[in-house]
Order: structure tokens, then sequence, then C-alpha cells
């Protein structure tokens, strides 16, 4: 694995930083390739012949794209581990539509000096804004508890680091650095705007609970040179790491209401929706269905949205969108 500097070290030492020239998002059929990116997967697959050949993919801050070796594949994959930082050479082809590299090479990049910017996407927004922005929101709750429960996680520095960085998925929505932030105010502001607009909504409840319904996300991710589960995500998912976050603060808080707790426990547990979806119950109170109908709104708009700028600039029709099985229809401009 190459040594990963940060920026500050990099100005301050003087050495020489790779810099990256060639991004997925601009890879074209027929394009010659000889570049870094992230190893993100690799599979060992038998051909009609009965030979091997290798599967992989790899990513950079601009997307990720598909890439096989015909020959000499056993070869190229003990040479690599997924997660490190590989240089390439090939060609870029085109398979079903879509563009592929060709490899004739891959091999570790050890050694070099890499910008962790050039491999991982991030927001757009700033982080800090959007930090202060959600914080804010604290101060409007009339509930003294859930606003104390709260500053117990925004006086956490650990917990605060991680939050601001984490992404909020690995594909779906919001998949880059930042994203978790950027996730969890859009809904903590839709929550916001929504609880006003039926009778019977406990606001404080509904907002406390869209802050904090992915905080276990922090742990769910590693998030160093590209996105994938951590094996606690794997293991445990979110929903249950957060449970156990949100239990451990409310123990320093020993006149917190159980109805209370449980309430916001429940929130968390059922946000998916339903038990198929990673959910081990549905929701059963308003501001739970709410959270829920929230939550997959921000998701799909931002995971759409995503797809939708990564497609051809000149057509109205995006190409087809495998999980939500469809095609999206663009405006064009007037």
């Amino acid at each position: 694995m190459p040594r990963i500097q940060d920026s500050s070290e990099i100005l301050n030492c003087g050495m020489d930083v790779f810099m990256k020239k060639i991004f997925v998002d601009g890879l074209r059929p027929g394009d010659p390739v000889d570049e870094m990116f992230v190893l993100s997967e690799k599979t060992l697959s038998h051909k009609r012949d009965g030979g091997l050949y290798l599967n992989a993919c790899l990513a950079d801050r601009t997307g990720r794209i598909r890439a096989v070796a015909w020959d000499n594949a056993d070869v190229i994959a003990k040479a690599v581990r997924t997660g490190s930082v590989v240089r390439v050479t090939g060609q870029t082809s085109e398979y079903k539509g879509t563009p592929q590299i060709i490899i004739a090479a891959m091999e570790d990049a050890g050694g070099e000096d890499i910008d962790p910017a050039d491999f991982l996407p991030s927001t757009r927004r700033d982080r800090d804004q959007m930090f202060r922005r959600l914080t804010a929101m604290t101060d409007t709750l009339s509930s003294g508890h859930l606003r104390a429960l709260l500053d117990r996680f925004w006086s956490d520095e650990s917990f605060v680091e991680k939050f601001k960085t984490a992404p909020a998925a690995k594909l779906m929505h919001h998949a880059y650095i930042g994203g978790l932030l950027e996730h969890t105010l859009s809904l903590t502001l839709l929550a916001d705007n929504v609880s006003g607009h039926y009778s019977g909504i406990d606001r404080d409840l509904l907002v406390c609970g869209a802050i904090l319904h992915d905080i276990g996300k922090i742990y769910e991710f590693d998030y160093n040179t590209h996105i994938d589960y951590s094996d606690e995500g794997r293991l445990i998912s979110h929903i249950v790491i957060g449970v156990g976050m949100i239990d451990k603060k409310i123990e320093e808080l020993p006149d917190f209401p159980k109805e209370t707790a449980l309430l916001l426990r429940h929130m968390i547990i059922s946000h998916h929706g339903a038990r198929e979806f990673g959910s081990p119950e549905p929701p059963k109170t308003l501001e739970a269905v709410l959270l829920n109908y929230l939550d997959e709104i921000d998701s799909k708009i931002n995971g759409i949205r995503t797809f939708m700028d990564n497609q051809d600039p000149e057509s109205a029709w995006t190409g087809y969108h495998r999980p939500l099985e469809r095609f999206f229809y663009r405006k064009k401009a007037e």
C-alpha cells in the first residue's frame, strides 16, 4: 500500500507527489491507459477454454470503471490487493455500451506518494458550514433531554470528526466523503418542514431521529483510499451500531425519560421501513413512518441526480438504471 500523505505534510516536506492526470470520467473507448487507480474489487473467473481471466473494478474520485485482464490473470491478481492503489496499463474499450479497461499490466503502486483527494470523491459543499447548520437545529428543540443527548454527541471530538468525514453509502446515494453529513442535514431540514404540516407530530423527536438515524455509518464504512464496508459494518450494520452509540450517550444522562429513549430507538431501527431492507421492525409511530419516507426521498433523489450527472449531457434520456429498473428523462434546456 503506498503511503498517503495529508495536504499539510505534502506542503511542508517538499517531496514530489504523484499527479494523477487521467480520471475515470474522462476515459473513452480507444484511449490508452497508464495511470493510478484504487483497486476496489477483483475476481478470478474461468474462460470457456478453462483458463483464468480477471474481473476488476477500478476507482478514483470521479467514479468506477470495470476492467478485465485476459492474459496472465492469476499472476496479476496475486500481485495486487483489493483496496490498494495500483498502476494500470492497457486500453479502454467498450462493453455493452459502457467503457471498460482491458488490462495489459497491473502492479501495486507502493512507494508512490499520492494525493488521497485524487481517489476519494467528496461533497462539493462546505462541511464545516453544514455542520454548524445541523448543530444549530439542536438549539431549536424544546426538549431539554433531547438537546442534552445531542450535545453529548457534538462535544465528542472523535465522533464529530468521523461524522463530518464519513460517506452515507458505498454506491447508492451520498457515496462520497462528507456524504453522511450532507444527507443528515438534508433529511433534518425535510423533517423540520414536514413536522408542522401534520397535526400530532412530535417535532423534537422527529428532528432528533433524523439527526441520529445514520450515525452508525461512521463505523459501517472504511474510507481510506476507497469506500467499502468495514468488518463491523458487514457483521452488525449501521442500525445496530447506531442504537448502541445512542444507548451509551443516554447512560450518561440518568434522568433521560425511558419512553423517549424507547421511541427514539424505534425510529433508528425502523428507518429502512421493512425487514427485507434491514430494519428489525417496520415503523410503528407517526414519527418513525415520516422518518422512513423522508429518508427514502432524500436518498433516492441524490442517487438519481448523481446518476444523471454521470450520463451523456447531449442525451435527454439517461442509460438504464439497474437498481431502479428504468431510464430517466432529463428536461431539455430551452
